[in-house]
């Protein structure tokens, strides 16, 4: 059960995201705060040993202070110069010739074993000097923790390499069911093979490592600050010793020298000022990795053609060249390569240049209280704000991402603060509006001695610009945006520092290599509500331009004139034809923004509402007709998410009053088994009884759907569902989760064997676990799941009153085993089944004596059809007379 304490650290400055493939640009990726100790708040960037604070996508600080010194210094400025002021030609001949004279200086001074260990030590200081703090927040020297003293492990799984390229993004923290099928793996790991038998022998004998990994994951679940860990390991001794080098290279800035020729030693150089004494003869004689952070950030051209090829770490190329000949192993063909990137972006990359894609996952329930209850010093406040959580099911869903707890937590606690009677947020839609105020107000007080009109005018400007911004660039499919960028949306950059000092925890300013800057917002989420901010004000004040783009076919008068219900309209059928999910949120944002409340709230920024009870009415029929056209699961639910945004919960009764109709096995499509689980996980109320033979699924992918919603139920009948071990692992996760509700669980007839029993009886130990009836009848379980249920028997807090193991291989020495937790005063059972068990009296003799040695509670014993003998039988019947029931019929 280690893996399931596998969380994240990735914070507010990353986005869940769907990007284009013309402009893959994603955002700055704070820490997550995830289920680790000591968590902090607010957004994260990491410390730089410089003079600024940087995050692990930026690389060192290349101002002249950090540049390399003497002649190589001088020779890194030729380049920069040449790069700028020569055509494309010349400049290649005059780097490859500066490159030249580089390594030669650097071969006549060849290090020997003394000076690269020298170069290796000064590389590993400067990487855990660059990686071992994070800042939360404004980088202030008090926001400064220790990377270790917040992060924990993620919860990282192994997908397969096979079709990665054809996964699209959507809001995945709904997609609980693909960890059905993929294998956890620890981050440290992400380069070794699976763990097999005699695994460990092998790999001291054979240091075979996987070549090129793929991380994927939606931003702000932790991909970056997995980096940060992962070389801080390295760096400290702890993790990845046979490694001499690990070098990163962050898209986000490659981008501002796409245009600039390099060869890789150069480029490594510029990148990592302390290796300026690498001889560049030296990479294929140690072991290098290099990680390529943020690849839906990328706006070089990757090419894997043969065209274009480079395998001299000295030749001069394009950087777009350079990666793609890294990534295909033509260039530094041992190096092993990380790359990081959100889903949607994937398929820049060939799969067949890939070995390995792992996918992070996100907090797991009792990470998601944890970092509530570290992140909130008072305890009745932070108790307060968990049980909201847990009863906002939508927002307690989101919170799989950690930088939406951080987003919950400052909301909550700044509303408990001033009114402890305050009505809590209930939907996404006004967690954002609410976050959004907080800033202004903070930024209100801060300036309270200005005229409060103009105050709210320079807000209301700055908001509607951001806006515009937001709305431009999340068409383009850009989460990362630069000055030509901002001018576009009428933001002068000469003031860009103001719009970031307005909302400072949602727009963020930052430099980067040659002190270029780079905006975006701290979050994607934060991108997409403010472009359905923008389309709304839009809307409201008759911007026919903007609305066009939804209203294909209409008139620039006819747009001016057009319902709120027709522009949602058309921004719903826009949303539903996107193959990435892209403008999901989006969308359920601005049905949110569309409620008359919600509007109110903003109505500083919007100037005036409008409130159209039918035009609502219609929006929700719109969003129902919507759900019966043929679009995708993920679709589908999407629009559930956007009736719920508008707080109209008639799909759900809908799909209860399915539930509770008496049709034998109902015919259960893949939307409905999305839309049926994520009815029964967000609802407040716990289903009593979830019945998979109820249902003729119409594909086993839609059973595995509808699998996760057993964590709201009280009973979940799961017999001959073929269930395998990551199925009990989950249902484990159920068990121990609070406030479990299960209380009954019908497990028979599936191929569990002791691998999967031993994973959910560790679930029974929890002290969450209620469950009083378990059935695993015909499970193929023996001895080995026996010793962990009688371990599970025997816990102090175990409530389980009725336990059928019948027709189990157990035999004698498995219920020797089960006799360990039998015989313990802490087992409450009532009854007990083990027909068909292979036991004979020496088995009987064993469950006599541990039933009789402490006041026993059992109450019913079956062994029929087993083997127990007249022995067997007297001793039980001697020993055992407090039974009201007894059989031992004999097979």
């Amino acid at each position: 059960m280690d893996h399931l304490q596998d969380t994240a650290i990735d914070g507010p400055s990353s986005g869940y995201s769907h990007v284009s493939m013309k402009s893959n640009n994603s955002m700055h990726q704070p820490p997550n705060l995830s289920d680790g100790p000591a968590v902090n708040s607010g957004p994260v960037i990491f410390s730089r040993k410089r003079k600024r604070a940087a995050s692990p996508l930026q690389p060192p600080d290349l101002s002249d202070e950090a540049a390399p010194s003497g002649r190589l210094g001088e020779i890194a400025d030729q380049i920069r110069d040449v790069s700028c002021q020569t055509s494309t030609s010349s400049c290649q001949k005059h780097i490859s010739h500066l490159d030249t004279e580089a390594a030669l200086q650097l071969d006549s001074h060849q290090p020997v074993h003394d000076d690269l260990q020298r170069v290796k030590d000064q590389h590993k200081t400067s990487m855990k000097n660059r990686y071992e703090s994070v800042f939360e927040g404004i980088k202030l020297q008090e926001n400064q923790t220790l990377l270790n003293r917040i992060y924990t492990q993620l919860y990282i799984i192994e997908g397969e390499s096979e079709g990665v390229n054809e996964e699209h993004e959507v809001l995945q923290m709904e997609k609980s069911y693909k960890t059905l099928q993929d294998t956890p793996i620890h981050c440290n790991d992400i380069f070794d093979p699976s763990p097999e038998p005699g695994y460990e022998e092998m790999r001291r004998e054979k240091k075979d490592k996987i070549k090129t990994v793929l991380t994927k994951g939606i931003a702000g679940i932790g991909k970056t600050v997995s980096v940060q860990k992962f070389i801080l390991d390295w760096a400290e001794g702890k993790a990845n010793q046979d490694v001499d080098f690990m070098f990163v290279l962050p898209f986000r800035e490659l981008n501002l020298i796409k245009d600039h020729q390099y060869s890789l030693h150069r480029l490594l150089l510029d990148f990592h000022p302390e290796l300026q004494d690498l001889d560049s003869m030296i990479y294929d004689e140690c072991t290098v990795v290099l990680i390529f952070d943020g690849l839906d950030e990328s706006r070089l051209t990757l090419k894997f053609s043969d065209s274009e090829k480079v395998s001299d770490v000295t030749e001069s190329s394009s950087v777009g060249v350079l990666m793609s000949n890294l990534m295909k192993g033509d260039l530094l063909p041992s190096a092993l390569i990380w790359i990081t990137t959100r889903p949607a972006a994937a398929n820049q990359i060939p799969s067949n240049f890939i070995n390995r894609v792992t996918e992070i996952q996100g907090f797991n329930d009792p990470q998601k209280e944890e970092y509530f209850s570290k992140r909130i010093s008072d305890e009745h406040q932070a108790s307060r704000i968990i049980s909201h959580i847990r009863r906002a099911r939508s927002l307690h869903i989101m919170c799989h991402i950690p930088v939406f707890c951080w987003i919950s937590a400052t909301v909550l606690q700044n509303i408990l603060k001033q009114d402890l009677s305050a009505e809590i947020p209930q939907t996404l839609t006004e967690m954002y509006i609410h976050f959004l105020l907080i800033q202004t107000h903070m930024r209100n007080q801060k300036y309270e001695e200005r005229d409060p009109e103009k105050l709210l005018q320079s807000n209301r400007d700055v908001i509607v610009k951001l806006a515009e911004l937001a709305f431009n660039q999340l068409m383009k499919g850009n989460v990362m945006f630069y000055e030509e960028d901002l001018r576009e949306s009428g933001i002068d950059v000469t003031d860009a520092s103001v719009y970031s000092g307005i909302c400072t925890e949602i727009f963020r300013e930052e430099s980067v290599i040659y002190q270029r800057k780079v905006y975006s917002f701290v979050h994607l989420s934060f991108q997409e509500f403010f472009a359905a901010l923008y389309v709304f004000f839009c809307y409201l004040h008759k911007n026919s331009e903007v609305m066009k783009e939804f209203l294909t076919g209409k008139s620039r008068t006819q747009c001016e004139n057009v319902l709120l219900d027709g522009l949602l309209k058309g921004v719903m059928n826009k949303a539903l034809k996107s193959k990435n999910g892209h403008l999901d949120l989006f969308l359920r944002f601005l049905h949110g923004i569309s409620l008359e409340s919600n509007q109110r709230l903003l109505q500083d920024v919007l100037i005036h509402t409008e409130n159209n009870p039918e035009s609502i009415k219609k929006i929700i029929q719109n969003l129902k007709r919507g759900q019966k056209n043929n679009v995708s699961p993920e679709r589908w639910m999407n629009l559930s998410h956007c009736l719920i945004e508008m707080k109209d919960h008639s799909v759900l009764k809908e799909m209860q009053a399915f539930l509770n109709s008496e049709t034998k096995r109902k015919s259960i499509s893949l939307a409905q088994c999305s839309t049926l689980a994520n009815m029964i996980m967000m609802s407040e109320e716990v289903m009593d009884e979830l019945d998979f033979m109820k249902y003729k699924f119409k594909s086993k992918e839609g059973k595995w759907r509808l699998f996760p919603a057993v964590r709201n139920c009280r009973k979940a009948l799961l017999a001959g569902c073929n269930l395998t071990d990551q199925h009990c692992d989950i249902l484990a996760s159920a068990l121990q989760s609070s406030n479990s509700p299960l209380r009954e669980l019908d497990l028979s007839n599936n191929h569990l064997q002791d691998p999967g029993a031993k994973l959910l009886f560790a679930g029974l130990k929890s002290p969450n676990c209620q469950l009083n009836i378990l059935r695993s009848s015909g499970c193929f379980m023996t001895e080995e799941g026996c010793a962990a249920l009688a371990s599970a028997l025997s816990s102090n807090l175990s409530h389980l009153r009725e336990l059928d193991l019948s027709h189990n291989d157990l035999q004698d020495s498995g219920v020797k085993l089960l006799c360990g937790g039998l015989n313990s005063p802490n087992c409450q059972l009532i009854i007990l089944r083990l027909s068909y068990c292979m036991v004979t009296e020496e088995g009987c003799a064993a469950l006599a004596s541990a039933l009789s040695s402490n006041p026993s509670h059992l109450r019913e014993l079956d062994l029929s059809y087993n083997h127990p003998g007249d022995s067997g039988v007297k001793l039980l019947s001697d020993k055992l007379k407090h039974l009201d029931k007894l059989k031992y019929v004999e097979q």
